[in-house]
């Protein structure tokens, strides 16, 4: 499994053969009408629930069908591989069920809920090893321990088998549309390392050439834009972990060329970590989904699309495997974007009552304040405090820095992406 070979273009009879040999093991996930979305949009918005799969995730696909195709020696010989948590689930799953040892290496930032399922899938079939601060660390670490012990590496996402794997999807989806008399007009897609965008689009190609191919990736990891800007796979220098399962440094080399090779009938665009949270909550507290930060990335990339009114639409809900403990720094970060949170480093003069003015005569009614943290601790009556206010609408702001301007109290607004905001807030 190299991602050196020439490339040969995988076709939608390649990914049919795929679908027939995985289906003893995995049932088609449910296709939804999601009569919010298709309201707000205009168009027919339908969610391909791969969230539903039995490792919460659609890497199954992939990993399932890269293992079966395994000889018996290689299978002799163990299989390693290395995730930021969903392939993991799938490979682990695969383990178990095959009876085949098995070696996965995840990044540190990997969810402990993640971690927790791949142990349970797998049993006594897998070691868990957690190593690296990204996956391409992890996934470095992975590849050398297979070569020293001659084990075979199951690829995430740069290798053909995972991508034939993850492109039975789309003949999911094709078929699911038509047993209710309609055709695909455009599909949402979410990208990390690029292996489920690269299979859709090789069955779209050949069943449904006029379908337009989204793929939405996350500001803080965008190795697909990156990859398309230097027209070959770049590293990115660094990422943002938040969105784990597309936290990708460098999309893959096999994906990248099956997405350039279709480059005609792809757009591609990415969404803020801030916009993906608020998308989770818009899911959870309206459809009852449980999407992890990737799952929801081809919502999030829908609300900007310029769509024709009517259209029939799929966004790929690509993972469930989200942390409940993470929903604090959901909740945080979404608030953020929408423009509601906002801190401050404000400088109380050494007069007396001061506290009392800025709770009083700066905030507005509805303002509430979540975070107060004088900085100097040996003075808690005077000197500057972190204090972080939630606004009941984001229009009040201007209000807000107004007074505060007109005060003699000196308040410093922190925004995020700034070094004060990193030191200071991310911290509380």
């Amino acid at each position: 499994m190299t991602n050196s070979a020439v490339f040969e273009p995988i076709h939608a009879s390649d990914i049919s053969q795929a679908q027939a040999r995985i289906s003893s093991e995995i049932a088609p996930t449910p296709l939804q009408y999601c009569p919010r979305l298709s309201q707000e949009t205009g168009c027919e918005v339908y969610l391909k629930r791969e969230d539903l799969q039995d490792v919460r995730s659609y890497k199954i696909r992939g990993a399932l069908f890269s293992i079966t195709n395994l000889t018996p020696e290689q299978r002799a010989h163990g299989i390693v591989t290395a995730s930021a948590g969903n392939h993991a689930q799938g490979v682990a799953y695969a383990c178990r069920t095959m009876g085949i040892q098995g070696k996965i290496y995840v990044p540190e930032p990997t969810p402990k809920q993640k971690r927790d399922r791949i142990v349970v899938h797998g049993g006594d079939m897998v070691e868990l090893v957690v190593t690296g601060a990204n996956f391409d660390e992890a996934a470095a670490a992975a590849h050398a321990d297979a070569a020293e012990r001659g084990s075979i590496f199951i690829e995430p996402f740069d290798a053909r088998d995972t991508i034939t794997g993850q492109g039975t999807i789309a003949a999911e989806v094709v078929s699911q549309l038509a047993s209710l008399g309609k055709s695909l007009d455009a599909i949402v897609v979410p990208v990390g390392g690029g292996g489920l965008l690269s299979g859709i689009t090789s069955y779209l190609a050949d069943m449904a050439p006029r379908t337009a191919i989204i793929g939405i990736e996350p500001a803080g990891a965008a190795s697909l834009t990156a990859a398309f800007a230097a027209n070959e796979p770049v590293t990115l220098e660094s990422v943002d972990p938040f969105v784990d399962g597309a936290a990708v440094k460098r999309i893959g080399d096999l994906p990248f060329q099956v997405l350039e090779a279709n480059q005609g009938r792809l757009h591609w665009s990415t969404v803020s970590e801030g916009a993906v949270c608020t998308e989770m909550l818009g899911l959870y507290q309206n459809e009852g989904i449980i999407a992890e930060p990737a799952g929801a990335l081809s919502v999030t990339g829908l609300r900007d699309l310029k769509l024709t009114p009517d259209s029939v639409v799929v966004c790929v809900i690509s993972g469930g495997n989200n942390d409940v403990l993470r929903y604090n720094e959901v909740m945080e970060r979404s608030l953020v974007h929408r423009g509601l949170k906002h801190y401050f480093l404000v400088n109380f003069p050494q007069e007396p009552g001061q506290l009392r003015h800025f709770l009083t005569e700066i905030l507005g009614p509805d303002d509430d304040i979540t975070l107060f943290e004088y900085l100097k601790r040996n003075n808690r009556e005077t000197g500057a405090a972190l204090v972080g206010v939630e606004l009941g609408r984001a229009a009040d702001l201007d209000g807000l820095l107004e007074r505060m301007s007109n005060s003699k109290i000196s308040c410093q607004h922190l925004k995020p992406g700034t070094s004060e905001y990193d030191y200071l807030v991310a911290s509380h």
